[in-house]
Formats: C-alpha cells, structure tokens, sequence
C-alpha cells in the first residue's frame, strides 16, 4: 500500500518551504541588493535617514541572500597581470647589503676596505674589497648569512648563493630560493589584491594565479578596467630614508648607497636620500586616516614590535635630523626629529584631503605589493551586454520550462500536472541553495540550469512509464504506483549518478566558466532526485488518499 509516515511529509514540506523562501528574493534582486549594501553601509559608518531608508526596503526578518551575478551578466572589468618576479631579487639583494657590509667590516683586518660594485645584474649583489688575500675569509663570512629555504620543495637548501673572483664576491638567490621567493611573492600578491578589492565592498570578485607569473582578475559591478587598474596597480610602497640634502637640483648625480627622490607636492624639489630604507611599510600593523595638530587630514600608523624597536632607537640617535617618508618614489613629508619616538607610532602629513587620506589609509592597511605588475590584458563588460546575457538567459530558461511543462501535460495527463509542480518546486530548490551557499551565477551556469530543466523530468517519466507497465498486469494503482516508484529507483540512481560525477570532474579539472556550469548542474541533479523520488511521490499519495480511484490513467 501506499504509505508514508507523517513526520517524513512534514519533513519533506519543510524542505521545500525553506527552498521557496530563501529563492524569494531572487524575485525582487534590485531591492535587496540595495538593503543588503545600505545595513552593510550601517554597520560599517552608523546609520543615517538615507541608508535607514533604504535598508527597510526588505524586511529584516525575511532571508536577504542573493545568487550573485557574474561578470558576463552584471558587467564589470577583466584583468590579466604579470607580475615582474625579477624585480624582488633587486630588493632581496638591496635589502641584503647593510647585513654583507656589517659582516664583513668585522673582519676588516683581513679583508680590508669594503664597497658595493655598482652597475651590474640587478638580481646580483656584488662586493669589492681592498685585500684579495681575505677573500677566503670573507666568502666564510658571507655565507655565514644564508638561511634554510622556507619551502617544502627546498628542505636542506639555503637562500644564498655566494662566489669569488679575484677581489669580489658576488652574492645571489639560490634556485630553490628563486621558486620558494616566486611562490611566497605570487601568494602575497593574490592576499593583497583581494584585500584592496574587498576594501571596495565588490561582491564576488575573481582572483587566481594563472602559471607561473600571471594573476586572473575579473571583478562584477565595477565602472571599467581603468578604475579596476587604478585602485589594484597602486602600490603603496612606504618607507622611510634618512635625508643626506633636502635640496638638491634633478640632475644630480647621486653617491653610492643614495638616490635623489622627487618632492610629492612641489616638483621642482628633490631630496637626497640613503637608498636602504631604515623602515617600509612592511612593519606596519595599522593606519588610519586622522587629522594632525593643525586639523588637517593625515594618516596615523603604528608598527609591529620589530618596527617600534626600530623607529625608536632610530630616532633616538639621529635627534635633529630630517627624515623622509616616501609613498611610491615620492617624498610626501621630511620632517626633522625633535625628540626620540619611542610609542611604536607615528603619523604622515601632507598635502591630503579627507579622501585620500581614507585612501592611502587603505593601501597601506591593505600592504604594498611585493612586485610590480604589468597588465597583459584588459576588458570592460558593459552592464548592458550583461543585461543582454540575463535577457538571453531567461527566454531559453522560460521557453525550456514551457516545453517541458506542455510535454508532461500532454504525455502523462493528471500525472504530467503533477511532476510539473514537482519541476517548479524544484527550480525553486535550486535558486534556494545557490542564494544560501552565496554562489555565482554565470551565462555557462543559465546553461546548467536549462539542462537542468530538461533533465528534472526524466526520473518522473522512468517512474510513469513503470508505472503504465505495473497497470498492465492488473495490479491495482495502488499497488502499479508502489511498485513504479521501486523499480524505477535503480534506473534513476544510475543516470543521475552518473551525471553527477561528470559535472564532479568538471568542477575539479575546469576553471571559471566551466565550473560554473558544473556547480548548477550538480545542485540540479540533487534537486531533481529529491523532487521526483519525494516531492512527486508525496503529491500522488496525497491525491490518491483524498479520491481513492479504482483506475488510473497515466
């Protein structure tokens, strides 16, 4: 007999009550997307007439998760970057001469004078001293300096790779420091990207490193590539210099160890600096924008342990000098030291508004790039042939779901009405679960929900077409639908099983496009399974108990 328990048809209503509810909103998609960015807006800045206003557009208590749109239906702005590794093995070796220097003034008896041998490879650090006969010393010394390689690949290896010839040594990356170094500064670039975009508050952003020095970004609801590139391609690289002259002429030839450094506000004004940094920006912990003591806009920053320790005994013996912080090649201050600064915080100054001090603010919160990047790439999507797609989408969504719903009518009559409910309650399901897990819906993932739709009713017709052979043998309907429903179920397991681990592969081997299908398509097989082995089932008990026929036609 047909049968089944109460708390199952509780349970299986329930489901698709839930699926209903959280699909809702997807029918109203501009409202709640404007409440969901106003109560963001409230948490982030306090509320306001404005944003209260438009936060009660969607009642509170009702779910507000939406399926996010892709870049192919919304629009917004691609990106491909390269990033320049070669440019961190410069840095790496810059950043290691004050350590060489100090290493090797220790064992000046033996080595004599020590000075950098400018001009040559920029991934190469190459030292001249004034004694060849100390230069088995001083290669002892240099390598004393190397460290283990901090990579699973690199277990055993250190970090330098140091010669000598004659008179010089010439100091460089290992190779497995090279691909530890390529993957840390790959890694760091896709953390700081995704930070400054979600600083934004863009909604599903893209961000992947594509082979060995190449970052994929494609960013939903942004204006254009130009302002993609303007708010990524900043680098926000702060550190701070000891000034050698606070005027000097754009010409001037800079010593050793200095670099002449252009003013922020005035052009014509130029300082020379040591060119190794006695801070960067690396050793910040926080900045926020502020106002200094004259109320004008500023950026207040603390650093880290290390940094505090360091900007405090800095300044501590250079009480009177001047000292330069510089924001991407620029002087944007050079104020003098007039007393140790030893709270661990400091605050620049300058020519800012409110605006770009928020700016700066987040980009230096956020973190300088480790590298520069060049963009290979770019697109701009208008949200017009994003709305094109959506349009497009939705026709072959409605006249899929038209054919299916006349078929099953015209096929299986009383019966078709019935999986046809089963099909709309399934859609539902699908929009619910994509809502819930906050998925991305792309033009490929349309397509995944038009097959969908052509396959939810597969099950049902197994499962009616079982059923017209159980009549048949004059069985009884009760009876021809039970044993329908039974052995209807290996045949339904079996294909969407197999369907199932298809779009399973095509998830883990795909990217982008296709794993946006296959994530549609796999939500739509669950769905359609539970519909047809549940749903449907539910719905014919429940006819078949109220009228109780002594035939059935199906």
């Amino acid at each position: 007999m047909l049968q089944i328990d109460a708390w199952k048809r509780v349970l299986i209503w329930m489901v698709c009550a839930l699926g209903i509810l959280f699909a809702f909103p997807n029918g109203f998609y501009g409202r709640v997307e404007m409440a969901n960015d106003a109560r963001a807006e409230i948490e982030k800045l306090g509320s306001n007439d404005v944003r209260g206003a438009a936060a009660s557009v969607w009642p509170s208590w009702m779910p507000s998760s939406l399926v996010n749109l892709g870049l192919d239906l919304r629009g917004g702005a691609h990106l491909l970057a390269e990033v320049e590794l070669d440019g961190v093995y410069a840095d790496r070796m810059d950043g290691l001469w004050p350590d060489v220097r100090a290493a090797l003034v220790e064992i000046r008896d033996e080595v004599g004078f020590v000075e950098r041998v400018e001009g040559g490879p920029e991934d190469e650090l190459r030292v001249r001293i004034s004694q060849p006969a100390g230069l088995p010393a001083a290669l002892q010394a240099v390598r004393a300096l190397a460290q283990p390689v901090v990579s699973l690949t690199g277990v055993g290896a250190v970090d330098l790779s140091v010669s000598g010839d004659g008179n010089t040594i010439t100091v460089t990356l290992s190779e497995d420091e090279r691909v530890a170094t390529d993957n840390r500064t790959m890694q760091q670039s896709l953390e700081i990207i995704r930070r400054r975009i979600d600083q934004v508050g863009t909604r599903e952003p893209t961000i992947q490193r594509q082979g060995l020095d190449r970052i994929l970004i494609q960013v939903p609801g942004i204006g254009s590539a130009a302002e993609l590139k303007s708010l990524i391609g900043t680098t926000a690289r702060l550190t701070f210099h000891p000034v050698v002259n606070a005027a000097v002429s754009a010409d001037r030839i800079p010593g050793p160890g200095e670099t002449v450094v252009q003013d922020l506000e005035d052009e014509g004004q130029y300082f020379l600096l040591e060119s190794t940094p006695v801070l960067s920006g690396e050793d910040l912990t926080d900045a926020q924008p502020g106002f200094d003591q004259n109320g004008l806009p500023s950026v207040n920053f603390r650093f880290n342990p290390t940094g505090a320790r360091i900007f405090g005994q800095y300044t501590s013996e250079n009480v009177g000098a001047l000292f330069a912080t510089v924001l991407d090649d620029k002087v944007i201050t050079a104020p003098r030291i007039n007393e140790p600064i030893t709270g661990g915080s400091g605050q620049i100054t300058g020519n800012f508004t409110v605006e770009s001090a928020t700016e700066l603010a987040v980009l230096l919160r956020a973190g300088a790039l480790p590298a520069e990047m060049t963009f290979v790439e770019e697109r701009t999507i208008s949200p017009g042939l994003g709305q094109d797609s959506i349009d497009a989408g939705r026709i072959a969504c409605i006249v899929a779901f038209i054919a299916v719903l006349v078929f099953m009518g015209l096929a299986y009559g009383l019966f078709g009405i019935f999986a046809n409910i089963a099909l709309l309650i399934n859609v539902a399901l699908l929009f619910g679960i994509l809502s819930a897990i906050g998925a991305t819906l792309t033009l490929p993932g349309i397509a995944g929900i038009v097959l969908t739709i052509g396959m939810a009713v597969d099950a049902n017709v197994l499962v009616f077409e079982r059923i017209r052979e159980e009549l048949k043998t004059a069985k009884g309907p009760s009876r021809a639908i039970e044993l329908g429903y039974e052995r209807a179920l290996s045949a339904i397991f079996d294909a969407n099983i197999t369907t199932f681990m298809t779009a399973l592969i095509l998830f883990a081997l795909g990217s982008g496009p296709v794993k946006g299908f296959a994530v549609t398509l796999m939500i739509g097989i669950v769905t359609s399974v539970f519909t047809a082995i549940f749903v449907t089932r539910l719905i014919i008990v429940m006819w078949f108990e109220r009228k109780r026929p002594r035939t059935i036609e199906v």
